[in-house]
């Protein structure tokens, strides 16, 4: 576009009217600049403030600073309402878990117990195998089945002391244990209910270090296992690990300052003094009922002369009997102000009655008839939820008799509810049919 030469200058009149717009111009300029800045409204949002707005601001002595929120942990499950839960262990990881679970669901059972076996599973560190644990958790979910998981053993690459008798044993590290304990609940987020730290840890079995047992350690484990899993999901039953029933303490012959073994109330008590019931939600316990009816407590003068076990007749202790055993728990619970319930991650009745053969140390296996180990099974369900501080009871168990393939030397078969061809035994009838309420 061109212009004209007649429109490059101004006559006088018209440049006394441009430079009375220009001023007028100015000073609407100036007032809105003005105004924008220290009126009620600041225009453009987006702009940040003059600094002198921000000093007055954090300088005025009523401002608080932004509150930063907390994170906060979603719960995957639904926190567990039931007031007692029947359940079984079974040895899902063999076989077909569909079928396995269709048969505790035969049972009229709504939890199951999946022991977790670290060591053999993560040979290399984070090369764990967990394919047979999710058939598991997938079966019993597909069966409307809650799952609780049992961790024991760490690997050897955890641990550094190795004895001429190699057993399970925690890691050096209880903070392995605890990322370990953070893995899996990541893994199945949502589809597990339930997990047992660790597993009769006042024997040595279970616990070979160089120290020996050790309750206080123990207890450290527990607080780091329980934060690690309730940071992921609040909502998961955090188990302590049950304590194998023992009625004597003993040390290393090779070593006096090594304890091998601990009374379990010994065990508990020191638990209990070093914190334990702060870091679970129930406290685990054990009762393979030996040769005594659960309802009998080991001071009542109980007798059996056809018993070729004499053990509970000959040298009567706590530890013989299924009732004294769990009371005994929870009357040191309650003494120590807590009413955290026992969930009893095992129990049941052994007979060989059928069998060939019976494993070595378990005469009073040939004592329990197949009638009297059904009719106790389901009396203990029955006691466990009549005394109301029982809040989970897992029976040991369907079908390890079947499924070790070991035979009647097999220390877990004389408990199962299925033989050795997987036909089942009568205490697999009379749990099916106990009512349940």
């Amino acid at each position: 576009m061109s212009f004209s030469h007649s429109n490059r200058g101004l006559s006088g009149q018209r440049l006394y009217i441009a430079a009375a717009v220009w001023l007028l111009l100015v000073i609407a300029g100036g007032f809105c600049t003005w105004y924008g800045w220290l009126g009620p409204g600041s225009g453009d949002e987006t702009e940040e403030p003059p600094v002198t707005a921000v000093a007055e601001q954090l300088a005025t002595p009523t401002a608080e600073p932004t509150p930063v929120p907390e994170p906060t942990v979603v719960p995957t499950i639904p926190p567990v309402e039931e007031v007692f839960g029947y359940g079984i262990a079974t040895h899902g990881i063999i076989g077909d878990a569909y079928y396995t679970m269709g048969q505790v669901e035969s049972l009229g059972l709504g939890w199951v117990k999946q022991q977790v076996r670290w060591a053999p599973f993560e040979g290399n560190p984070g090369q764990m195998d967990w394919s047979g644990f999710d058939w598991v958790v997938e079966a019993a979910n597909k069966r409307g089945i809650k799952v609780m998981l049992s961790v024991v053993d760490a690997p050897h690459w955890t641990r550094t002391y190795f004895d001429d008798n190699v057993e399970g044993a925690p890691p050096d590290d209880l903070a392995l244990l605890a990322d370990f304990m953070g893995r899996m609940v990541e893994r199945y987020q949502g589809r597990i209910h339930a997990i047992e730290v660790w597993n009769e840890q006042n024997l040595d079995r279970e616990w070979d270090t160089a120290g020996g047992v050790d309750p206080e350690r123990y207890v450290e484990m527990l607080r780091l296992c329980y934060q690690a899993i309730k940071s992921r999901d609040p909502n998961i039953i955090v188990i302590s690990g049950a304590l194998s029933p023992v009625g004597a303490t003993a040390v290393d012959p090779n070593n006096a300052s090594r304890i091998i073994y601990m009374d379990d109330f010994e065990y508990f008590d020191r638990m209990v003094a070093a914190g334990f019931l702060n870091y679970c939600d129930c406290v685990g316990a054990h009762h393979n009922g030996i040769n005594m009816p659960p309802d009998v407590a080991w001071d009542e003068g109980f007798n059996d002369p056809s018993a070729q076990f004499r053990g509970p007749f000959d040298n009567p202790d706590h530890s013989w009997s299924f009732k004294s055993t769990l009371w005994g728990y929870h009357e040191r619970i309650a003494a120590a102000g807590s009413d955290k319930p026992l969930c009893v991650t095992e129990f049941g009745w052994a007979t060989a009655e059928g069998f060939d053969g019976y494993p070595p140390g378990f005469e009073f296996a040939l004592d329990n008839t197949l009638e009297e180990q059904a009719r106790w099974n389901v009396q203990a369900f029955q006691l466990m939820r009549e005394w109301g501080f029982v809040r989970l009871a897992f029976l040991w168990n369907l079908d390890f008799a079947q499924k070790d393939g070991i035979g009647p030397t097999d220390p877990n078969a004389p408990y199962s509810m299925l033989d050795f061809q997987g036909i089942a035994r009568p205490a697999f009838g009379a749990i099916g049919v106990m009512e349940k309420p």
